[in-house]
Protein backbone atom coordinates (compact mmCIF):
# COMPACT_ATOMS: atom_id res chain seq x y z
CA UNK A 1 0.00 0.00 0.00
CA UNK A 2 2.76 2.32 0.79
CA UNK A 3 4.45 1.81 -2.33
CA UNK A 4 1.58 2.73 -4.39
CA UNK A 5 0.79 5.72 -2.64
CA UNK A 6 4.54 6.66 -2.63
CA UNK A 7 4.13 5.82 -6.41
CA UNK A 8 1.18 8.07 -7.44
CA UNK A 9 -1.49 5.78 -6.72
CA UNK A 10 -4.72 7.43 -4.84
CA UNK A 11 -6.67 4.63 -4.47
CA UNK A 12 -3.43 2.52 -3.07
CA UNK A 13 -5.59 0.57 -0.43
CA UNK A 14 -8.58 -1.22 -2.31
CA UNK A 15 -5.62 -1.59 -5.07
CA UNK A 16 -2.94 -3.34 -3.08
CA UNK A 17 -5.53 -5.86 -1.28
CA UNK A 18 -6.21 -6.73 -5.00
CA UNK A 19 -2.15 -6.94 -6.16
CA UNK A 20 -1.39 -9.30 -2.87
CA UNK A 21 -4.96 -11.44 -3.28
CA UNK A 22 -3.23 -12.09 -6.97
CA UNK A 23 -0.44 -13.34 -5.76
CA UNK A 24 -1.59 -15.46 -3.06
CA UNK A 25 -3.97 -17.37 -5.66
CA UNK A 26 -1.55 -17.33 -8.33
CA UNK A 27 1.08 -19.26 -6.07
CA UNK A 28 -1.64 -21.39 -4.97
CA UNK A 29 -3.32 -22.11 -8.40
CA UNK A 30 -0.59 -21.88 -11.15
CA UNK A 31 1.84 -24.89 -11.64
CA UNK A 32 4.46 -25.42 -9.51
CA UNK A 33 7.28 -24.16 -11.52
CA UNK A 34 10.91 -23.00 -10.38
CA UNK A 35 11.39 -19.93 -12.56
CA UNK A 36 8.13 -18.83 -10.55
CA UNK A 37 8.07 -15.99 -8.03
CA UNK A 38 5.52 -15.13 -6.13
CA UNK A 39 7.57 -13.11 -3.29
CA UNK A 40 8.21 -9.81 -1.79
CA UNK A 41 11.00 -8.99 -4.29
CA UNK A 42 8.49 -9.64 -6.99
CA UNK A 43 5.73 -7.61 -6.13
CA UNK A 44 8.34 -4.47 -5.14
CA UNK A 45 9.34 -4.95 -8.62
CA UNK A 46 5.74 -4.95 -10.36
CA UNK A 47 5.01 -2.04 -7.71
CA UNK A 48 7.67 0.01 -9.59
CA UNK A 49 6.76 -0.60 -12.96
CA UNK A 50 2.89 0.12 -12.23
CA UNK A 51 4.17 3.24 -10.92
CA UNK A 52 6.16 3.57 -14.30
CA UNK A 53 3.34 3.19 -16.42
CA UNK A 54 1.17 5.49 -14.70
CA UNK A 55 3.26 8.57 -15.10
CA UNK A 56 4.21 7.25 -18.41
CA UNK A 57 0.67 7.09 -19.44
CA UNK A 58 -1.20 9.41 -17.36
CA UNK A 59 -4.62 8.98 -19.32
CA UNK A 60 -4.59 5.09 -18.33
CA UNK A 61 -6.71 4.72 -15.10
CA UNK A 62 -4.80 3.41 -12.17
CA UNK A 63 -6.45 -0.17 -12.50
CA UNK A 64 -5.49 -0.43 -15.85
CA UNK A 65 -1.79 0.25 -15.09
CA UNK A 66 -1.63 -2.01 -12.45
CA UNK A 67 -2.87 -4.90 -14.17
CA UNK A 68 -0.67 -3.67 -17.07
CA UNK A 69 2.43 -4.02 -15.00
CA UNK A 70 1.24 -7.45 -13.63
CA UNK A 71 0.63 -9.11 -17.06
CA UNK A 72 3.75 -7.59 -18.56
CA UNK A 73 5.95 -8.82 -15.54
CA UNK A 74 4.29 -12.75 -15.44
CA UNK A 75 3.30 -13.99 -18.70
CA UNK A 76 6.20 -14.03 -20.27
CA UNK A 77 7.84 -16.78 -17.67
CA UNK A 78 4.51 -18.46 -16.86
CA UNK A 79 3.99 -21.73 -19.18
CA UNK A 80 1.41 -22.00 -21.74
CA UNK A 81 -1.63 -23.80 -19.61
CA UNK A 82 -0.64 -21.29 -16.56
CA UNK A 83 -1.73 -18.09 -18.91
CA UNK A 84 -5.42 -18.83 -18.93
CA UNK A 85 -5.32 -19.30 -15.23
CA UNK A 86 -3.49 -16.19 -14.22
CA UNK A 87 -5.76 -13.90 -16.90
CA UNK A 88 -9.26 -15.57 -15.22
CA UNK A 89 -7.37 -14.75 -11.96
CA UNK A 90 -6.89 -11.24 -13.11
CA UNK A 91 -10.69 -10.67 -14.61
CA UNK A 92 -12.02 -12.18 -11.41
CA UNK A 93 -10.12 -9.35 -9.00
CA UNK A 94 -11.04 -6.45 -11.87
CA UNK A 95 -14.29 -7.79 -13.47
CA UNK A 96 -15.29 -5.53 -16.79
CA UNK A 97 -12.04 -3.77 -16.83
CA UNK A 98 -10.66 -3.74 -20.43
CA UNK A 99 -6.83 -3.06 -21.60
CA UNK A 100 -6.25 -0.83 -24.03
CA UNK A 101 -4.12 -2.37 -26.63
CA UNK A 102 -0.73 -1.08 -27.60
CA UNK A 103 -0.04 0.48 -30.53
CA UNK A 104 3.41 -1.65 -31.69
CA UNK A 105 3.72 -0.27 -35.39
CA UNK A 106 7.11 0.61 -35.64
CA UNK A 107 8.63 -2.58 -33.11
CA UNK A 108 6.67 -4.92 -35.39
CA UNK A 109 7.61 -3.38 -38.95
CA UNK A 110 10.99 -3.66 -37.40
CA UNK A 111 11.08 -7.47 -36.15
CA UNK A 112 9.59 -8.42 -39.49
CA UNK A 113 12.58 -6.55 -41.13
CA UNK A 114 15.49 -8.78 -38.90
CA UNK A 115 12.81 -12.29 -39.08
CA UNK A 116 12.97 -11.66 -43.15
CA UNK A 117 16.94 -10.12 -43.38
CA UNK A 118 17.85 -13.37 -41.15
CA UNK A 119 15.76 -15.41 -43.44
CA UNK A 120 13.93 -16.67 -40.36
CA UNK A 121 9.91 -17.67 -40.54
CA UNK A 122 7.74 -15.57 -39.12
CA UNK A 123 5.72 -17.25 -36.37
CA UNK A 124 3.71 -15.49 -34.25
CA UNK A 125 4.46 -16.90 -31.27
CA UNK A 126 7.97 -15.79 -31.75
CA UNK A 127 6.84 -12.27 -32.41
CA UNK A 128 4.61 -12.31 -29.38
CA UNK A 129 7.81 -13.51 -27.23
CA UNK A 130 9.74 -10.73 -28.71
CA UNK A 131 6.73 -8.11 -27.83
CA UNK A 132 7.03 -9.80 -24.51
CA UNK A 133 10.38 -8.78 -23.85
CA UNK A 134 10.06 -5.13 -24.94
CA UNK A 135 7.53 -4.94 -22.82
CA UNK A 136 9.56 -5.93 -19.60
Amino acid sequence: EVILFSEGYKAARPLSLKITQLFKLSSEQLSPQDHYDFGMRALKSILVMAGGLKRGNPHLTEEVSLIRACRDANIPKFVAPDIPLFNGILADLFPGIELPSHDYGELQSAINLMIDNGLFQHVSTFNLKITQLYET
